[in-house]
């Protein structure tokens, strides 16, 4: 026989929330304690109820139920192991096919009448109650069954399945009444003590704190490490993580840059996981369908039970709200930023007098050599991303932008553009300006590169020395970026001056002229078949590349000096004696620059298009030959 006594408090196995004196965090007018739990009646070495994820508890285990007074009579007849499955709702099987309305966390109560009466039949319940995920089975034994199969009590014991020995004075009313009521007590004490707890992070945001506030509160709370996670598993606030990092280590959860990686970033629910002897867990941090990061606690001295998961939910809300209306502010400032930087940009604002002012109200220091550099995120073709998804990757990385570019320069201006991120920043070393800017250039981009794993192109310009100048050296980064992308692909860090060549013709802003100009030298050439036109064209780029000279255009090439000399008579034949001509040298020279910076093959002028006009190149090429 189980014999307990009954606590009409109704929570023996939860802690409870008192108040005491001040302490904890400065400006808090009280402190919230959770207390551990009373050990009376509760059996040794039982364990609360268990929970799926989630703070709040679903219900009662089947231990604590048999603690209530109808029960305290009641008999475990198998299935003992399993005393701590929960029960979060009760049924009576008064039909021999039950199997369709029963549900998972259930306590069924049966007499003798609707059971099976052969011991095979009777096993095969039992296996299917339990792949159910009922809770156990409460059985009145008399008229109808005398006593349970040993077949049906060995089933129940392997699968840990509890089988209740129901005393026949005990009615199932007084059962289901008193059971739900101990539920709905419990449920009520939980809420309770979530609300408090809210109150006192309420508390602290409203006192004037904020995230590291926050976060040591809920470490005195839990009495264990708290860390505040970014998506990426940057550290954004913590409270003793000095005494777990070694743990968090030895698990693989602490990579050697300080970033901490728990599994997947999107956790829809608290999850309490565990590897070794490291338990924790982690909550997200979530403002509607904006994801702010997640809180991990790893447990310590108190375990990670109801009070320490409601406390972590409860932290994480507030965390969200103080979160989202950070966002609020920012949005606002950086709107009012990034409009005035457009304007600067533009050319718009010619008063010094004006630049400075507003410069100085933004924290931007302009009375300095200045530097413009452009950046342009890569998207591959296979990202897929849907406009929202792009629109918070763009966000994402306007935050890096913004943080990447203040840790190399503080009085730097920064922010995002539609498709593009800009920065101004000082060039202060005198020596060499220029070299200066690219090499902030490059910290900014590994601090780009450190919170985000996303590709960026990178153009700089000429140093300017007044802000009135910016257009012109905002024009200048965003062409070397983009002639720079062309040139040496995705990713790279480009200055203007080291454009050479392309510098004079990204100067050209006639398009038209410099398309025909380009087709004029090469008009024959580019209306081959494209595999031919491309080999050639690659044969004549490393000719004009090698200063025409044959033998070390063969080698850069992996040709035969001979096959080398036949392709030459052949462009001769279409293009003309560049080989002795150095003006048509030169021309076609400038006409292949022309084609790497500009989208010339898939823009030829409709007339190069013809049919009549291939033909006539055909001609001559023929009558050439």
């Amino acid at each position: 026989m189980v014999k307990n006594q009954y606590h009409p408090a109704h929570v023996p196995a939860h802690r409870v929330l008192k108040w005491g004196c001040p302490d904890g965090v400065p400006g808090i007018r009280g402190r919230l304690e959770l207390t551990a739990p009373s050990d009376a009646g509760q059996p040794a070495g039982e364990e609360p109820a268990r929970t799926a994820s989630g703070a709040l508890p679903q219900g009662l285990s089947i231990g604590e139920l048999l603690r209530l007074p109808t029960l305290s009579a009641a008999e475990v007849l198998a299935g003992r192991s399993g005393l701590r499955r929960v029960v979060q709702r009760l049924n009576v099987m008064t039909v021999p096919d039950i199997l369709p309305w029963v549900k998972e966390n259930e306590f069924l109560l049966a007499t003798g009448y609707p059971l099976p009466r052969s011991a095979a039949a009777l096993a095969e319940l039992v296996s299917a109650l339990d792949a159910r995920g009922l809770a156990a089975l409460g059985v009145k034994l008399g008229n109808y069954i005398e006593a349970l199969p040993r077949a049906m009590l060995q089933r129940a014991d392997q699968l840990d399945f509890p089988i209740i020995d129901i005393p026949r004075h005990v009615g199932f009313d007084d059962i289901l009444s008193q059971a739900l009521t101990d539920i709905i007590d419990r449920q009520s004490a939980v809420l309770a003590r979530a609300e408090e707890i809210h109150r006192v992070f309420m508390r602290i945001v409203l006192d004037g704190g904020g995230l590291p506030e926050i976060t040591e509160k809920l470490s005195q709370l839990i009495e264990g490490a708290v860390v505040v996670l970014a998506d990426d598993g940057r550290v954004l606030a913590a409270a003793r993580l000095a005494e777990v990092a070694a743990s968090l280590a030895t698990a693989g959860l602490l990579g050697e840059d300080g970033r901490i990686a728990v599994g997947d970033a999107i956790v829809p629910e608290t999850r309490v996981q565990a590897s070794g002897d490291l338990r924790w867990a982690l909550a997200p941090v979530l403002a509607g369908s904006m994801r702010h990061g997640r809180i991990l606690a790893v447990e310590g001295e108190r375990p990670l039970r109801h009070d320490v998961l409601i406390a972590l939910e409860r932290a994480a809300t507030v965390i969200a709200l103080d979160a989202a209306k950070k966002l609020a502010v920012t949005a606002v400032e950086r709107k009012f930023q990034s409009d005035f930087l457009h304007e600067l940009l533009s050319g718009r604002v010619r008063s010094v007098r004006e630049v400075s002012n507003r410069a100085t109200s933004l924290g931007w220091r302009l009375d300095r050599p200045l530097v413009v550099i452009v950046a342009e995120l890569e998207l591959a073709t296979g990202d897929g991303l849907s406009d929202l998804e792009e629109q918070r990757l763009r966000a994402r990385l306007t935050d890096g932008w913004i943080c990447a570019v203040h840790d190399c320069d503080p009085g730097a201006a920064a922010a995002g553009f539609a498709t593009e991120l800009v920065a101004i920043v000082g060039a202060t070393d005198h020596r060499d300006l220029a070299e200066a800017a690219v090499s902030l250039a490059r910290s900014v981009a590994a601090g780009v590169a450190r919170r985000s794993r996303r590709v960026l192109s990178f153009g700089v310009s000429r140093p300017v020395a007044a802000p009135i100048e910016l257009a012109t050296a905002y024009d200048q980064a965003t062409k070397a970026m983009q002639i720079g992308r062309r040139i040496h692909g995705p990713g790279t860090v480009t200055r203007f001056d080291s454009l050479g060549v392309f510098r004079l013709l990204s100067l050209v802003d006639d398009t038209e002229e410099l398309r025909s100009y380009a087709f004029e030298s090469l008009g024959p050439l580019l209306l081959l078949d494209p595999a031919e036109r491309d080999d050639l064209l690659r044969t004549l780029e490393a000719l004009v590349e090698c200063n025409l000279n044959v033998a070390r255009a063969a080698r850069r090439l992996y040709f035969h000096y001979n096959t080398l000399r036949y392709r030459i008579t052949k462009l001769e034949r279409l293009l003309g004696p560049f080989t002795t001509d150095p003006n048509l040298c030169l021309q076609i020279g400038l006409a292949l620059q022309i084609l790497r910076i500009r989208e010339v093959l898939q823009d030829m002028p409709s007339q190069l298009r013809t049919p009549d006009a291939g033909h006539a190149a055909g001609q001559e090429l023929a009558g050439s030959s």
